[in-house]
């Protein structure tokens, strides 16, 4: 397919300040503040901020601010970011032209700092709907100068948020045909990212990434990095479309059927760290899924509806529900159904700290939470399971849902994004689902059992599954801490 020459269209991106003309007749650079859209390929708010400076005839550069912990982000998030960031910063500079910055603190400081220290006339953001981002860029927004016009360019979603739906959506269903109505529009191919015309003035100081890695690493040794998953954009394109283990490639076929089955972790994509971190596009992922639609069509369609009709409703929610993390979050009927059965009895009670050493007395249970913990990635099924049933332990559904969460967005690699946040909602609170069959604990939230698994799926298999990925995980951490004795007796 031809590349599509034309600019980013107008509802890909919003105005979120409308900057005063500036007493000077020439205008500023461009800088482009990368956050959630980690990548060189197929950014539309890269793309978007080349072609301003470009039509301008400006300088643009890109600025990443690395915030010290964001939401609790460990060496097991903070790496793999790092990691890819690192090969970024490269490939930006090579293919580009496009200085790459990096700064360290409070966005809302260093970000301002920055603009005003350039002397930028247009500030790009790519989007979150995350509150501590929204919150962190009206901050931006009052503090840099009245010059100073600021972009929003939603470039993690193939339709955009704001042209998808203009309110809350109450599922899946209400969603997905507002969806496939603009998708005609918005599922293209990406223009060709042009090179910067006019040079920045002056070097971009160089970055110590492998010092940077090893302070984040560090100091987030409590959640140690996972070796799974191997972390920038070739990589995420290599586990798309590799030749010898891709997703469309090689494992596409059996999609439909085995992504449901916690015993076949190579039945689901593996492209979601790929996707939190924006190392790769949804909309790349759509695009090359479609062109082999006549091999798999109802793997393809399933994966669609994921990628595209599930993501971007997570995405929807986070963005018109301010509290996307708590009970205040709820349907009105699952807020209730849950009050009325808060004080009902349970048959266990577990701590927040025996949940996370996967103390319980259901063997299943732990099996996901090692899964976990150890491996940085619950299979999709189990991470239902595993939620519901802390709803059945705990106190109460809003202890359930603050334990779910924080265990969710510490040891998943893909944690604190919006599919996590509504992934607890849905098991908890019954966001996007409907009232069922009315019993204890859960009132009318849809219940899951031991039972209901054991007939999905060989939950003795998972579980040994499970035992001997822990037991090979600590023989590598073991060795590991032996070398580096070994190292430090010699030194």
């Amino acid at each position: 397919m031809a590349a599509n020459t034309a600019s980013v269209q107008p509802g890909r991106f919003r105005v979120l300040k409308q900057g005063t003309k500036p007493v000077e007749p020439n205008l500023g650079p461009v800088v482009y503040w990368m956050f959630r859209d980690q990548r060189v390929k197929d950014n539309w708010a890269l793309i978007h901020a080349v072609e301003e400076a470009n039509k301008a005839h400006v300088p643009v550069a890109v600025a990443f601010n690395l915030f010290d912990q964001f939401l609790g982000a460990k060496a097991r998030h903070l790496g793999f970011m790092l990691r890819g960031l690192k090969q970024l910063h490269s490939d930006l500079e090579d293919t580009c032209q496009v200085p790459f910055f990096l700064v360290r603190g409070e966005a809302e400081e260093t970000i301002p700092d920055f603009v005003r220290e350039c002397g930028a006339s247009l500030l790009v953001t790519d989007f979150s709907p995350l509150r501590e981002v929204r919150k962190c860029k009206e901050e931006i927004c009052k503090r840099v100068c009245d010059f100073v016009t600021v972009h929003e360019v939603d470039a993690h979603n193939v339709v955009p948020i704001w042209a998808a739906s203009d309110k809350l959506e109450y599922s899946a269903r209400t969603i997905r045909s507002k969806i496939n109505k603009r998708l005609p529009e918005y599922l293209i191919e990406f223009p060709k990212l042009q090179p910067a015309d006019v040079k920045w003035v002056g070097a971009s100081p160089g970055i110590d990434w492998d010092g940077l890695i090893d302070e984040v690493l560090r100091k987030g040794a409590e959640v140690p990095e996972v070796d799974w998953c191997e972390p920038g954009e070739t990589a995420a394109m290599e586990v798309l479309m590799g030749s010898k283990n891709g997703f469309l490639t090689k494992r596409l076929k059996g999609y439909s059927s085995d992504r449901n089955n916690p015993l076949k972790p190579r039945g689901v994509s593996g492209l979601s760290p790929y996707l939190h971190f924006g190392q790769i596009s949804a909309q790349r992922c759509a695009l090359e899924a479609r062109s082999v639609r006549n091999l798999s069509p109802l793997a393809v369609d399933a994966f669609l509806e994921e990628l595209i009709v599930r993501r971007e409703l997570a995405d929807n929610y986070c963005f018109y529900q301010p509290h996307y993390d708590s009970l205040q979050g709820a349907w009105e009927w699952a807020r209730k159904t849950l009050m009325d059965h808060a004080s009902d009895k349970r048959e266990h009670i577990y701590t927040k700290d025996q949940l996370e050493m996967a103390q319980t007395a259901d063997p299943l249970w732990n099996a996901s939470q090692i899964e976990m913990v150890q491996y940085g990635k619950m299979h999709g099924f189990m991470r239902m399971y595993w939620a519901k049933k802390i709803l059945e332990w705990t106190r109460g559904p809003e202890e359930a849902l603050e334990i779910s969460i924080y265990l969710n967005n510490k040891y998943e690699i893909d944690g604190r994004d919006p599919n996590g946040y509504v992934g607890c909602m849905w098991s908890i609170c019954g966001v996007h689902d409907q009232g069922w069959k009315e019993r204890p604990i859960f009132g009318k939230i849809r219940y899951m059992n031991y039972a209901g698994c054991k007939r999905k799926f060989d939950v003795d298999g998972y579980i040994s599954y499970v035992k001997r990925l822990d037991a090979t995980k600590k023989r590598k951490s073991d060795s590991l801490l032996l070398n580096d004795k070994a190292k430090e007796l010699c030194s």
